[in-house]
């Protein structure tokens, strides 16, 4: 077990301890708020809720988090230390000098920092190559870019071992390959923040026109494909030149105000304080931020399904889980044939759930749908087999719903094949939370040539595999349910 230790539990410190602790590790906290115990229970309370869902495999079990009462308590055995304490450059040197009387050299000090270089924290710290920027996005536990920071002072095998645990916590470590204030996402954060307070003080829009500008905008755009692929696209079939050709001139005009600020005058923030409170004021913050929550992890599921942006990053975290989650790729992995194969262990997301605040009756068929594709792939019925024109349709489906099953709630699917002779495959699925049967699915499967679209004969070796698995199974007993029909007694 890994151990992480965070340094200031505000919003960032929270999000991170989520997202080490949400990923199997041990967490240990240090923040001298005495409220800082229940704000990262909020935090966790959130992120429980919400990044489970965000994948199709379960979450690895979830580490112990403890609270301590000093820095040097914090950071004993801590693999991965992170700070997130105010940003106040002496602040920050202080407590690093701290932290490295007591901490073990060779874990990496990561600084959450928003703008400060790396060289400026290394400054008088006594191992310089320890300390690297990792700065996240909030919330932490969601989004997944970590922006990885070093000098020469850091040896190219310390940021390599800090991508590696960047990315087996599910995040995207964008290695910036030279040192400048506020990173790279920064800069562009202050240039809009930078001219909608301009827009805002000229009364030319309010803080929710501006808001919708972006949301029902370039924002979707950026989302899933950031700024020059967006643009890209936007020069048709010429491409990129013919956009900088077209667009390019427009720098020369005086559109925005960057090189200028203006003045933070008490007006000003009332302004903006009083339209942000008639925008969103009727929420309150825990809801306004399970409200982005859900929104986000909304956006990324949809970008899964075509293997893009943050869908693919979250694709990729998914086959890396998949053996520690118990599922297998392949039936000579299986080590006790005779029992019912797992073949689904993931969390209900949120979107899976309706207006009864339980899983809606589709999700239960997609449930049982990926668990008859994990089988599929069990016997070599893979996308190889499949592109080479053979593959299993769905002929019958019946689904008893026996239990409810709520968004958050971590789901097995055990599945026993009954028939695997010739061209049928007849599964039985069952759904578990723990001990508690939620669903059983039985499903009666054709094997089809794809050429023409009617049920031919498997290939031998996926006959063969599913043969096996339905002999090893004749010997379980006949599940409860098997073959029922639906209806009342005449």
């Amino acid at each position: 077990m890994k151990t992480a230790a965070i340094i200031g539990g505000g919003v960032i410190g929270g999000g991170w301890a989520a997202r080490f602790l949400l990923n199997g590790w041990d967490v240990q906290v240090f923040d001298p708020d005495p409220e800082a115990e229940r704000k990262i229970g909020e935090v966790l309370s959130n992120a429980r809720r919400s990044l489970p869902g965000l994948g199709n495999v379960a979450l690895p079990p979830e580490g112990n988090l403890s609270f301590h009462g000093s820095m040097s308590e914090a950071v004993v055995g801590a693999d991965w230390v992170q700070e997130s304490v105010p940003e106040r450059l002496d602040l920050k040197r202080k407590v690093y000098q701290t932290l490295q009387e007591h901490c073990d050299p060779k874990a990496i000090l990561g600084s959450s920092t928003s703008g400060f270089k790396p060289s400026e924290l290394q400054g008088c710290a006594s191992r310089p190559e320890q300390i690297v920027v990792t700065h996240p996005f909030n919330p932490v536990y969601l989004l997944p870019l970590v922006e990885l920071v070093g000098t020469e002072a850091n040896p190219p095998e310390m940021i390599a071992q800090a991508k590696e645990i960047i990315t087996s916590i599910g995040m995207y470590p964008l290695h910036v390959r030279k040192e400048i204030d506020a990173h790279i996402a920064d800069r562009f954060l202050e240039a809009v923040w930078r001219e909608a307070l301009w827009l805002v003080k000229d009364g030319i829009a309010t803080t929710e026109e501006i808001d919708n500008a972006i949301r029902y905008g370039f924002g979707i755009r950026w989302a899933q494909m950031g700024l020059f692929e967006t643009y890209r696209v936007a020069g048709g079939e010429a491409g990129m030149k013919h956009f900088m050709a077209q667009f390019g001139p427009c720098l020369t005009a005086p559109w925005t105000k960057l090189m200028d600020v203006p003045e933070f005058t008490d007006e000003l923030v009332d302004l903006i304080a009083d339209q942000s409170d008639e925008q969103s004021g009727m929420h309150s913050i825990r809801e306004l931020e399970r409200i982005r929550d859900d929104n986000l992890v909304g956006m990324m599921r949809a970008m899964s399904a075509n293997d893009w942006g943050a869908g693919a990053l979250q694709n990729a975290q998914d086959k890396e889980r998949e053996g520690e989650a118990g599922l297998l790729s392949h039936i000579d992995q299986i080590g006790d044939l005779s029992k019912p194969v797992l073949t689904l262990n993931r969390t209900v997301p949120l979107d899976w759930t309706d207006y009864n605040d339980h899983m809606t009756e589709s999700r239960y068929l997609d449930a049982f749908a990926q668990s008859t594709d994990r089988l599929m792939l069990l016997i070599g019925c893979d996308a190889e087999y499949i592109a080479s024109g053979g593959s299993y349709f769905t002929a019958e489906t019946h689904i008893r719903h026996i239990d409810e099953v709520h968004a958050g709630h971590s789901i097995q699917v055990r599945t026993q094949v009954i028939l695997g002779a010739g061209k049928k495959m007849h599964l039985w699925h069952e759904m578990y939370e723990g001990d508690r049967l939620l669903a059983t699915g039985e499903h009666m499967l054709l094997h089809v040539d794809l050429a023409t679209r009617r049920s031919a004969p498997p290939a031998e070796h996926v006959e063969a595999a599913l043969v096996k698995l339905a002999t090893a199974h004749a010997t379980l007993p006949a599940p409860d349910g098997l073959g029922r029909a639906i209806g009342a007694p005449r």
